[in-house]
């Protein structure tokens, strides 16, 4: 079984040492589950200079952007396209990571950025320039009223994903959203859930896990049938806060310190791990059991966040849909370590070669950060508008993800008791 980590900085163990492989082992498994992305041909796009790349108050880049720009992935001359019809999709949030314009939407043969939105008139203009949009508004509910966008790429803060989401879907609107779908509310899950099978219209979470090199393939060699059912995996997002990272703060109506990042439950942002068994099988989690931890970091003390969260680190194991087990952890205070990984172990494996490749980008498309990921996720959901299909990380899935992790929070708060998790099917 591979072990293929994507890191986000900070020191990791190396390949060898995780599988268990010798080095000579290790490549010719590499070569069998085609994880090498050939370097001939990749995008132009990819030149983002280290200026460029968000970062957080200490200057460092933040996690999941060290990769932009890098040539990971190939693009252009092997697309072909499926229509001439152009999508006009608004985008709302630039925030701290210049997030709505961090998917290449503009730069898609068949998107027209309509519009973009920020809170914050600067980063407005900021938005409106990277997409290359003349067209602005004060607030995402007012580019929502807006009937002659089709489409829209919510990536605000988290706490107004889900609200968001649903007064667009409302608008006869399809909806990408970044990460997570809901933010530590079962109640708006159902509304979500809900508003997308009323409304008939496309719901993607842009989980970035799921176009990870190793994750794509496990789930490629998964649906052949190669790794029967999976007895054991596990997913960890490590993302070191030792200084708060700066968010969306409504009190302030401005990006700071105190914003809503500020000492939040770590599994209420579970879908980075999560994602190494959701987005592997399309199953998902029943029942958990969470482990947390008191944090040393003084903006991690429940007496010092808005959340009175006391965990800065919490560990959950969790019980399958086809009756496996799953390690799944969130840490905002392990300082030694950082990334989005996992692992899988199935029932079987059958080494048959398959091809792994990632889909060709169109032309232009970056494939972006976090594990080149940005890019596959927004032509997804582009084609699934085109093609009228189900995107990849739909409501089912989306919401599979992220519940999991507000139910293992929940755990945590009463010592790791045993708890039920809601269960989402669009069709029975």
């Amino acid at each position: 079984m591979l072990s293929i980590s994507y890191t986000n900085g900070g020191q990791t163990m190396n390949n060898e040492k995780r599988t268990g492989m010798t080095r000579r082992e290790f490549v010719g498994a590499m070569g069998i589950a085609g994880a090498a992305i050939s370097m001939s041909s990749v995008s132009a796009a990819n030149d983002t200079k280290a200026a460029d790349l968000p970062r957080d108050a200490n200057g460092n880049v933040i996690a999941g952007f060290e990769d932009k720009g890098k040539p990971v992935a190939k693009s252009g001359k092997d697309w072909q396209p499926f229509s001439d019809r152009k999508i006009r999709v608004g985008i709302a949030g630039f925030g701290t990571c210049a997030f709505g314009a961090a998917f290449s939407f503009q730069n898609h043969p068949n998107v027209e950025v309509a519009a973009v939105t920020d809170l914050i008139p600067s980063r407005c203009e900021g938005l409106a320039k990277a997409c290359r949009c003349q067209k602005t508004y004060p607030s995402c509910e007012e580019m929502l009223k807006d009937d002659t966008i089709e489409a829209v790429f919510i990536a605000t803060d988290a706490p107004s994903h889900a609200r968001l989401a649903i007064m667009a879907l409302e608008r006869g609107k399809h909806v990408a959203s970044a990460v997570p779908a809901v933010y530590g509310s079962l109640e708006e899950a159902a509304l979500l859930f809900e508003a997308v099978k009323k409304s008939g219209k496309k719901y993607m979470m842009f989980e970035t896990s799921c176009f990870h090199t190793d994750l794509y393939a496990w789930r490629a060699r998964y649906e052949a049938g190669q790794l029967g059912k999976i007895i054991y995996s596990e997913g960890e997002y490590f993302h070191y806060f030792g200084s708060p990272l700066t968010g969306y703060n409504p009190k302030t109506r401005n990006v700071d310190a105190n914003g809503w990042r500020k000492g939040f439950p770590p599994q209420w942002y579970p879908t980075h791990s999560n994602a190494y068994y959701n987005g592997v099988t399309g199953n998902s989690f029943t029942e958990v059991s969470c482990m947390g931890m008191p944090s040393i970091v003084p903006h991690l003390r429940p007496e010092n966040n808005d959340y009175k969260n006391p965990f800065g680190s919490e560990i959950a194991l969790l019980r399958t849909s086809d009756g496996g087990m799953s390690r799944m952890a969130v840490t905002w205070d392990i300082p030694m370590n950082g990334g989005e990984r996992g692992k899988v172990f199935g029932q079987k494996y059958d080494p048959k070669p398959l091809n792994l490749d990632r889909p060709v980008l169109p032309p232009g498309v970056d494939s972006g950060g976090h594990g080149g990921s940005h890019g596959y996720l927004m032509s997804d959901f582009v084609d699934a508008i085109l093609r009228d299909r189900k995107p990849l990380v739909d409501i089912v899935q989306a919401l599979n993800m992220t519940v999991a992790g507000i139910v293992a929070h929940q755990s945590a708060l009463k010592g790791g008791e045993l708890l039920k998790i809601p269960q989402y099917k669009m069709w029975v």
